[in-house]
């Protein structure tokens, strides 16, 4: 049973070769790591809790812990970074865009803060002082 958030079979192709796919000690792997990401996605667009991922996925604490190992040791931002170059090239741009755009949000903030400005495109008073720390 597949998801909309699965990853399609070229996808896969193009990720693959950034996790790490054999195990260097212990019993051979047995989970597949292509569900174990479809899953991540998953639980990444319903927003679901990890107990409730449904049947079909590895159990919850397999996904949980590929997560954690993956974002802990950059695996997840290797991945990303990759897509983002890869479409980059693809829309005929360099790899890395050669300027980003920073926008700060509004704080609120009592008579006791320090200084206030007014953000038009929230219609908001707030306080600035966040952004010159």
């Amino acid at each position: 049973m597949g998801y909309p958030s699965d990853i399609t079979d070229e996808a896969w192709a193009e990720i693959a070769p950034h996790l790490n796919t054999k195990a260097k000690t212990g019993r051979p792997r047995t989970v597949d790591l292509r569900q174990v990401f479809n899953a991540i996605r998953y639980k990444n667009r319903t927003g679901c809790q990890w107990d409730m991922l449904p049947e079909g996925f590895p159990a919850r604490s397999t996904v949980f812990d590929y997560f954690q190992k993956w974002s802990e040791d950059g695996t997840l931002i290797r991945i990303n970074d990759y897509v983002r170059e890869r479409a980059r090239e693809q829309m005929g741009r360099e790899q890395e865009p050669s300027i980003a755009i920073i926008d700060s949000q509004s704080v609120k903030t009592t008579e006791a803060g320090g200084d206030r400005g007014y953000d038009a495109g929230k219609k908001y008073q707030g306080s600035q002082a966040a952004a010159h720390r």
